[in-house]
């Protein structure tokens, strides 16, 4: 009877162990409806490329509107949230070196080659400080990070902390500017702190105290939803025509601007810099309970992230654009993406009457689902628009990115797979536009062969195209592919290809290496032979099984692949 009834729990076990994995793990060839378009040749959506990281995996994915995988990096962290392009085509990645709550934290910061090599590897990590969430690239190639500074429990009870409301630590939120000196180094040549521009009306003995209301320059340190991550500052951007620095802190629901023309030590006081204020904050908007000129029915913002200007030359440009998650929102559990026209001047100066909440009073548009119960991520998240007018948007917390029009109709949609369905999170994305100047080289497909007999030969096919100026003649030449396997290319070079021949097709034959349950990654590189910067990559992925025997019926086929790539499974099914 004990026998019957261990083999009956063991059986009991293998089937949920099998379930989950089944629902939770199946490799990303596997999953289904991950691109959507309004129509198949739906020409509305967006040109260029999306780049991802996301939070599960180390690897980063820049894919095109048909949701080709056109490059990938690979890293040893999980990212520390954003990734972002360079103008010259290099990485910049944030790094998740160390594993402490709360959720965001990062302390490195990497920037790597279009081939995978890191040539700057910065950490800000320390028992005094640790950089988290986002980045902003500078003009001048300096990078501002966002990073917490912890304080102890006697130090924020100094600076009028309501002592009910501390944990075991007090984490404040600066900013740095990091200017690379050398491989893993870099000069701060600028910094800001939270710190430095307190107010509290709780406590008359102690240090920043005086009256709230009359100090919206100033943050109200018994102000927010959080004990130990106080502020959570989520998002970081920068405008160049004001030199000012937009910031989003989830623990007051509110976006900040400040000056950065500041020199340190100005930024640290009330004046100094183009505004005359100092690193008191210019203008906030989202929550005005924060700095007592508004009730809860005033509050607009709820757990919001990736605040930010809307670039030059896009629809609303000068106005910001914020993920509104929806968290708390009294009026039910759903998202929006919010744009807002800041009340500022051609100088960078923001009215405000004294006493008031700063305005505007409301939105200047928002995107909502038809249901807005439909669209809902408590978490992580993003948006971005686009020169056409249209809005990126990213659902960070089920990993779905999608392209609105301004009328808020959805014309493209795409579910991102890696590394698996359920665990396919990803904190933002940033959109890039394809450059069309003279000839442009694209590469279309990738190879992705698994279950496959050592020896055995396969073929497959990808896609040249020129998608420079009409009338121009691309020459290219495959220059790069694996060492491993024996590899035939038909044809291995082209020569006067137009953008009007739309596509030229190369065919591939590859004989799989001898070796037996092995993985192979690897990439053909295609390159435009009158630029040699201007290349493409097709990804490349095989795996031998352990032995020869090819399964051809497909329930057999995905046990076998299941299996394999779970080592436990393997364990009890030999």
């Amino acid at each position: 009877m004990l026998n019957r009834n261990g083999n009956l729990k063991k059986i009991l076990i293998i089937g949920v162990i099998l379930i989950f994995l089944i629902f939770n793990f199946i490799p990303p060839t596997l999953s289904i409806n991950v691109l959507k378009k309004n129509t198949p040749d739906d020409t509305r959506a967006f040109n260029g490329n999306i780049l991802f990281a996301p939070q599960a995996s180390t690897t980063t994915y820049l894919i095109d509107n048909n949701g080709n995988v056109k490059h990938t990096w690979v890293s040893s962290y999980l990212p520390g949230q954003s990734v972002y392009m360079l103008e010259n085509g290099n990485l910049l990645r944030t790094a998740k070196i160390v594993t402490v709550w709360p959720g965001g934290a990062g302390g490195g910061l990497q920037e790597l080659t279009w081939n995978g090599n890191i040539i700057w590897d910065f950490t800000y990590y320390n028992d005094n400080h640790l950089s988290h969430h986002d980045i902003e690239i500078l003009p001048n190639g300096n990078i501002l990070m966002i990073a917490w500074e912890y304080k102890t429990p006697a130090q924020a009870i100094a600076a009028g902390r309501n002592p009910n409301n501390i944990g075991s630590t007090f984490m404040v939120d600066h900013i740095i500017e990091v200017k690379k000196t050398g491989p893993t180094s870099g000069d701060i040549v600028w910094e800001w702190h939270i710190w430095d521009h307190l107010i509290q009306d709780y406590d008359q003995t102690k240090e920043n105290y005086g009256a709230v209301a009359d100090h919206p320059e100033l943050i109200d340190i018994n102000f927010g939803k959080e004990d130990i991550d106080w502020n959570h500052v989520n998002s970081i951007d920068y405008n160049e025509e004001f030199n000012q620095i937009l910031i989003s802190s989830f623990g007051q629901d509110e976006i900040w601007v400040i000056d950065h023309s500041t020199t340190t030590e100005e930024a640290a006081g009330h004046t100094g810099g183009n505004s005359g204020k100092g690193g008191d904050i210019l203008y906030r908007w989202g929550n005005p309970r924060a700095y007592r000129a508004g009730t809860v029915n005033d509050q607009k913002f709820f757990g919001q992230h990736d605040a930010k200007w809307i670039e030059s030359g896009c629809p609303g440009e000068g106005n910001i654009l914020v993920f509104n998650n929806g968290l708390d929102r009294p009026q039910g559990k759903y998202s929006s993406v919010d744009e807002i026209l800041p009340p500022v001047d051609a100088n960078g100066n923001y009215s405000y009457t004294p006493g008031s909440a700063y305005g505007p009073e409301e939105q200047i548009w928002m995107y909502t689902a038809e249901n807005p119960t439909n669209f809902y991520s408590y978490r992580l998240s993003g948006a971005q628009r686009l020169s056409d007018g249209n809005t990126l948007i990213c659902n960070g917390a089920f990993g779905i990115f999608f392209e609105v029009t301004p009328e808020k109709a959805t014309i493209w949609e795409y579910t991102n797979p890696y590394p698996a369905p359920l665990i396919n999170q990803v904190f933002k994305i940033s959109h890039y536009e394809s450059q069309t100047s003279g000839p442009n080289l694209d590469c279309e497909g990738s190879f992705n062969w698994e279950n496959v007999g050592v020896g055995e030969s396969l073929n497959g096919s990808f896609k040249v195209k020129n998608i420079g100026d009409n009338g121009t003649l691309l020459n290219w030449e495959i220059v790069k592919y694996p060492s491993w396997g024996n590899w035939t290319f038909t044809p291995e070079f082209g020569k006067n290809l137009t953008p009007e021949d739309e596509f030229f097709i190369v065919e591939v034959d590859v004989i799989a290496p001898d070796k037996k349950n092995k993985e192979y990654r690897g990439e053909i590189k295609v390159v435009n032979q009158d630029n040699p910067e201007d290349f493409d990559i097709v990804p490349i992925y095989l795996k031998t099984p352990l032995d020869k025997i090819i399964f051809n019926k497909p329930l057999l086929k995905f046990l076998r692949l299941l299996i394999l790539q779970f080592p436990i499974l393997y364990q009890i099914f030999s």
